[in-house]
């Protein structure tokens, strides 16, 4: 409703406005009426008013005084003036102050209306484009986190758009910058004792309070790339000292470190996706520098960057050996992996290459819904007996028990009598990632109720049955990723998702990249 403020000098003609004029109906409330000017401006300085109805001559102070010292108090009140003076001066003097209407007494009820539906129709409009703006201004975060995303993560020439570049000040960059790609680390190990919604809180609270701290220091070019990344375009000789003390302040903040790659600088926007992948690097060689640290590109060797490669393949051989119960695998998979640690410089890196292995097995563990503290029994705090061994077979020996610990209890839940019936489920279900699956369809096929199997489901993975499906979706899309020629799109489909952008969202939020930029990776 609409809020109407009443003044005039006539009590007749006020009350006559107030009773006979229905209000209501046109989607309006008089929250008061006046006799004078005075009495106007206090309701005025008291609460909002939408629109003002007064009579242009009145004792003490005009009506014309009056609409002046609304419009001061309150810049977007509509005014309707009446009056049985038909001189033009006050019409001259009503027009400068952008009144809405002028009505002449003795007033005419449908007149009157007539005026106050005009106004009515300019309130809705301007409170449309109100709405509009404000939406506006709440996507153009979202818009630049995206555009600026794109930049890092494709080629150029794919998305030059100059309107953007322009409207996001990136036209106006002081060049020579490098991107500098922020990752929490552990967080999943830091953050173990809260909920999963707790932790993706938590992370957004620190990417928050990283986004307030460096546009205090007019740093504005940072872009969210996952829950646990950051990437900031820094100027090479003052934003990234700026940029080190606040993570040192967000250090004292927040009960994890943050680990930096850093990219050599570049002088342009299309030399940003290259860049992009420097930073990513300089990330990943935190494997060998250990975590918390600023990690310049030009400080990896080239030698690193290969054997960081032939991890990844390694771990991907590793852990699906272990999902699948392939003892002989297992073995000769870690002893590929115990050649290429024993290239390493000193136990420090050495531990740190063990820790790595096991956060990589804990996150492909949530990939199938299972938790390698839940299924191992073994605390977080006991990781500290890494620190304990002092050769590289002692370090590989007590991986190894874990390892195939960890693979003997995911084959035995397998087998069990409820395990064998979930993995029936779940063979079955793994044939039809393509089409749409939910737990009725399910029940109905293997004759439960929804109720009774989702808590048998639940008792048996620890985790519910959609978000298990959703993680074998992502399972069977990086497989064909990998080792199929099969487009995006066509991926997307046969792992059930129809809209594109969705599946997209999704292996990132599970994998850490966009299903192309996976698929790079592996080139």
């Amino acid at each position: 409703m609409y809020k109407v403020l009443l003044a005039d000098d006539e009590i007749l003609d006020l009350e006559g406005m107030r009773s006979f004029i229905p209000w209501e109906s046109l989607g309006m409330s008089v929250v008061d009426s006046v006799n004078n000017g005075f009495a106007a401006c206090e309701v005025l300085e008291k609460q909002e008013i939408d629109i003002l109805v007064t009579d242009i001559r009145m004792p003490n102070m005009t009506g014309l005084e009056l609409a002046q010292r609304a419009l001061e108090t309150q810049e977007e009140i509509r005014i309707i003036f009446v009056s049985g003076y038909q001189d033009f001066g006050y019409v001259k003097q009503a027009i400068a102050l952008n009144a809405c209407s002028y009505v002449l007494k003795p007033m005419d009820d449908k007149e009157l209306i007539d005026a106050l539906n005009k106004v009515r129709r300019e309130l809705d409009k301007s409170k449309e484009h109100q709405i509009t703006e404000l939406a506006y201004q709440q996507m153009v975060p979202i818009v630049k986190n995206q555009y600026l995303l794109q930049l890092l993560e494709k080629p150029y020439e794919v998305v030059p758009l100059d309107v953007l570049n322009k409207e996001y000040r990136l036209n106006e960059m002081a060049w020579p910058v490098c991107v500098a790609l922020l990752e929490i680390d552990d967080v999943s190990w830091q953050l173990n004792h809260l909920e999963e919604t707790d932790k993706r809180n938590m992370a957004d609270h620190f990417f928050t309070r990283l986004h307030t701290l460096l546009a205090e220091q007019e740093i504005h070019h940072v872009c969210k790339v996952t829950d646990h990344r950051t990437a900031i375009l820094l100027d090479e000789r003052n934003d990234k000292v700026i940029a080190s003390k606040i993570l040192d302040q967000l250090k004292e903040e927040f009960p994890f470190t943050v680990t930096v790659g850093v990219s050599n600088p570049v002088n342009g926007l299309q030399d940003l996706h290259p860049s992009y992948r420097q930073a990513v690097a300089a990330l990943d060689y935190k494997m060998f520098r250990g975590k918390g640290k600023w990690i310049p590109y030009g400080d990896v060797p080239s030698e690193d960057i290969k054997d960081a490669e032939n991890l990844y393949i390694r771990l991907d051989s590793l852990l699906s050996a272990m999902t699948n119960y392939e003892l002989v695998r297992i073995y000769d998979e870690l002893d590929a992996l115990l050649l290429l640690a024993s290239s390493l410089r000193s136990k420090f890196t050495i531990r740190n290459f063990a820790m790595y292995i096991i956060l990589k097995l804990d996150e492909h563990l949530h990939t199938i819904n299972e938790d390698l503290f839940k299924i191992s029994g073994m605390e977080f705090k006991n990781l500290d007996v890494l620190l304990q061994f002092e050769t590289i077979d002692d370090i590989f020996s007590w991986l190894k028990r874990l390892v195939f610990e960890i693979s003997e209890q995911l084959h035995n839940r397998k087998h069990s009598k409820n395990g064998r019936l979930i993995q029936e489920i779940i063979e079955d279900v793994r044939g039809r990632l393509h089409e749409s699956i939910t737990l009725r369809d399910i029940a109905n096929r293997f004759s439960f109720s929804p109720n009774y199997l989702g808590l048998l489901f639940k008792e048996e993975t620890g985790h519910n049955f959609s978000d298990y499906v959703i993680a074998m979706r992502m399972e069977k899309a990086r497989d064909l990723l990998r080792n199929t020629n099969l487009k995006i799109y066509e991926i997307a489909s046969q792992t059930g998702y129809q809209y594109l952008p969705y599946f997209s969202r999704q292996f990132k939020e599970t994998y850490g990249m966009t299903p192309l930029e996976y698929r790079r990776s592996l080139s």
